[in-house]
């Protein structure tokens, strides 16, 4: 059976449930352009968590329901959103200032690599014919308390996006403390890869083999 058969990976739905699931009561949150947005979805009732984008919204809800979408409400992502009682939106500058002046516990980013170091590259992949998207990114990856990454383990040439140093241009220099995939979840700590769970019926094993140059180990 080839390693392909004999695992499950996670759909985007449950590695957004399992970002939810991992922040605390109380946290403020920016969730990024991409995979990150279906964290909102998934956010438990019993928890306070306030949501806020970097187009200048904060106390967002999870998204609405077909029909109901108000695209003069929306994220950075230009996705319509919904506001929860006590939620507002301001001018941009302002939100940009929450996100530089340390206001953010957590924040859920995209990626094309990070580094076993923790650094990040999300921004540009440097192809002649790429579009860079940089956005508050950098903000956001520098600002925040925690920075969370969402991203598929491996690009479309089976090549693991976890690498020994970004190829890519960088977006934050050891800003990454925790990795999302489809694959696993990595704590990044003092340059170490930690494996904190595995895809159903993948081995330690076969991740190990799937990332070289970086020593992977179990938490």
């Amino acid at each position: 059976m080839s390693q392909e058969q004999s695992y499950t990976r996670w759909t985007r739905d449950q590695m957004a449930a399992r970002v939810a699931q991992d922040i605390p009561d109380g946290a403020v949150v920016n969730l990024g352009i991409g995979l990150p947005t279906a964290v909102a979805n998934h956010l438990s009732a019993d928890k306070e968590v306030v949501l806020h984008s970097e187009n200048g919204v904060i106390g967002m809800g999870p998204a609405p329901k077909e029909g109901e979408e108000d695209f003069d409400l929306i994220n950075a992502g230009k996705q319509p959103v919904t506001l929860l009682p006590g939620g507002c939106f301001f001018h941009h500058a302002d939100s940009f200032a929450m996100m530089r002046g340390g206001h953010l516990d957590v924040c859920v980013l995209g990626a094309f690599q990070v580094s076993a170091s923790g650094d990040l590259a999300n921004w540009h992949t440097g192809a002649p014919d790429a579009i860079p998207a940089v956005g508050g990114a950098m903000d956001l990856a520098i600002g925040a308390k925690k920075t969370y990454v969402m991203m598929e383990y491996l690009t479309k040439k089976g090549e693991a996006k976890l690498t020994p140093t970004c190829t890519y241009p960088i977006t934050g220099i050891g800003c990454v403390s925790r990795l999302y995939t489809d694959l696993a979840v990595i704590d990044l700590v003092n340059g170490e890869a930690r494996v904190l769970d595995l895809a159903p019926g993948l081995t330690f094993e076969a991740l190990q083999a799937m990332t070289p140059g970086v020593t992977l180990t179990q938490a």
